[in-house]
């Protein structure tokens, strides 16, 4: 499709890679006109292509000949809520953009149509089902799939629309510019500034508990695990569609459900969308080719089995009414309802925070600030070393498959070289010897092939960690943000107070709000350190005993090599 013309109506700072910067009055280009969680696609007057806010700009639309238009070529297609605080949807529907199509299987594999409108529940093995899609796209983007529709009551439309009704009393501390912010689009802002209801009738708590380390969440009253099982090619459309399918029996129930990838997206999005101060695992990446080759079935097996680890074993996901329904669902019509009603659900954005329960026991703001400061540090080295050694790792594996299996057969053939050669001096002619050496040769060749296989056994299960740490730690810096955010705001409200300008009522209870978002963060922090301490040493452990089960293979085809010569 064409590119479009558009004008930048104000200018906009990006703040993740996916964004680009527009200035205001900037000619720009857009590659579709369809919003996606308000936000656009297209290009800059500089040639960076990116993100950019839809509500910031004006599209240029041609316009039809008549006689007062005739000397125009184009006309302006106002948003009727032309301010950078409101998401426009003006724009017209058409195909949709390389976000909207998703990264490579939503062709075949993401009807999310065929999904409402039919089963919703995979059959069992030889019945057909239904599939799924994970995209990544802008880090603070909803999900890319046009039937998914996000109720957006809590966030930035509510929070824009009831301003001007606010009383000067709750509204004396300014809003952010910046209305794509974390801080704003998780609504944190909107709860920090009062603008949520102060009692909100839910039986949906999630407590936060002091303990000798600092804020915890409180433990799931019923712990369970998930086994992920037999992935299975299966079609639809009388064969015109293949998809896997997943057995997943839960231990609170024993009673196994089958799921598509696209089911799981579907959850991971419902859970980005409801817990702003969680860092929700990532889900396996996709793959453009080969989906139904062993080895990347394997590898998807593999990172999801981590991925339900980590959802099962958090106090506040595993306990989400969304997730148990995913878990336990296996009726058609029942599913549907629990899919509709996770959608609907209002706890979301600014309500959510409604949901979290704090300890009495009182806590610095400032101490807070400093603790989410060395997280902060820690969590951005973190984040470099995984990177690092995810980098060392692969680099390894494609040694083991190439440059080691290779120069190890040029050994044995070397060897093996040697032996034919003795074999032409017929008089002096040694058939023990040729035969050792000969066999010397294929023991290497031998090696050879296990140094490529070896990364099954060690090297991908460290890197299955090693993908699914650096999801987790990529989410802690928006997250940190609403912190960030939350202070700010509180910090602003008490100089208001010292100035005469706001009720020190006001400012207490924008420090009682700030207080569950600093419990809360702290509680994640907490949480990520204890399945850091587990997963790490895991991951170690498991990596030295195969190397050491490795090298002693090797140490025994070379041992039996070596008894060869001793009867020479």
């Amino acid at each position: 499709m064409a590119s479009i013309k558009a004008k930048a109506l104000y200018s906009f700072q990006s703040e993740n890679p996916e964004e680009i910067n527009i200035q205001e009055n900037e000619q720009l280009l857009v590659f579709n006109e369809k919003s996606l969680d308000g936000w656009l696609e297209g290009q800059n007057s500089r040639g960076d292509k990116g993100l950019f806010p839809a509500s910031y700009v004006e599209i240029l639309k041609p316009s039809t000949p008549s006689p007062q238009t005739s000397n125009s070529s184009f006309t302006y297609y106002s948003s009727p809520a032309s301010s950078p605080g409101n998401h426009s949807t003006f724009y017209s529907p058409s195909s949709p953009s390389p976000y909207q199509q998703g990264s490579y299987e939503e062709d075949d594999d993401d009807d999310w149509d065929d999904w409402d409108d039919s089963s919703t529940v995979v059959d069992e093995p030889g019945v057909t089902g239904n599939t799924n899609g994970h995209n990544h796209l802008h880090p603070h983007m909803a999900s890319p799939y046009p039937s998914v529709t996000y109720r957006q009551k809590p966030s930035v439309e509510r929070q824009d629309s009831t301003a001007s009704r606010l009383s000067t009393k709750s509204s004396a501390v300014g809003k952010n510019f910046n209305r794509f912010s974390s801080f704003v689009r998780s609504g944190g802002e909107a709860f920090i500034l009062g603008e949520v209801p102060s009692v909100f009738k839910t039986a949906e708590t999630y407590c936060v508990l002091m303990s000798p380390d600092g804020p915890e969440w409180s433990d799931s009253p019923h712990p369970f695990t998930c086994t992920i099982e037999e992935p299975t090619k299966q079609t639809k459309f009388k064969g015109i569609k293949s998809y896997i399918s997943y057995k997943l029996t839960p231990s609170h129930t024993k009673y196994p459900v089958y799921r598509r990838y696209k089911h799981f997206d579907w959850l991971h999005n419902r859970l980005l969308h409801k817990f702003s101060v969680i860092s929700v695992p990532h889900l396996p990446e996709k793959q453009a080719t080969g989906r139904f080759e062993d080895d990347f079935i394997e590898k998807r097996k593999r990172r999801l089995i981590l991925w339900m680890d980590h959802m099962t074993s958090h106090p506040v996901l595993s306990q989400y009414e969304g997730f148990q329904h995913f878990l336990t669902c296996t009726d058609d019509r029942a599913w549907k309802q629990g899919k509709r009603r996770s959608e609907k659900d209002e706890l979301v954005g600014a309500n959510s925070f409604l949901t979290i329960q704090i300890p009495q026991e009182h806590q610095d703001l400032q101490d807070v600030e400093e603790r989410v400061d060395t997280f902060k540090t820690f969590s951005k080295r973190m984040d470099d070393s995984v990177l690092q050694l995810t980098n060392v790792a692969t680099d390894l594996c494609r040694k083991h498959a190439g440059g080691f299996r290779k120069e190890f057969q040029k050994l044995g053939n070397a060897f093996n070289s040697i032996s034919q050669a003795f074999e032409l001096d017929q008089p002096h002619l040694a058939i023990p010897l040729n035969k050792a050496i000969s066999n010397t040769g294929k023991t290497y060749e031998a090696i050879g092939e296990l140094f490529a296989e070896q990364p099954k056994n060690d090297l991908f299960h460290m890197l299955d960690t090693l993908s699914l740490y650096q999801g987790l730690l990529s989410n802690f810096p928006d997250i940190i943000h609403v912190q960030k955010g939350a202070f700010a705001k509180v910090k602003d409200s008490q100089r208001m107070s010292d100035e005469g300008k706001m009720d020190q009522e006001q400012v207490d209870g924008m420090k009682r709000r700030c207080r569950v978002v600093g419990f809360a963060l702290q509680a994640e922090m907490n949480h990520f350190h204890k399945r850091r301490i587990v997963d790490f040493k895991r991951m170690m452990q498991s990596y030295l005993q195969q190397q050491i089960l490795f090298y002693q293979r090797i140490g025994q085809q070379l041992e039996q090599t070596l008894h060869l010569y001793d009867t020479l």
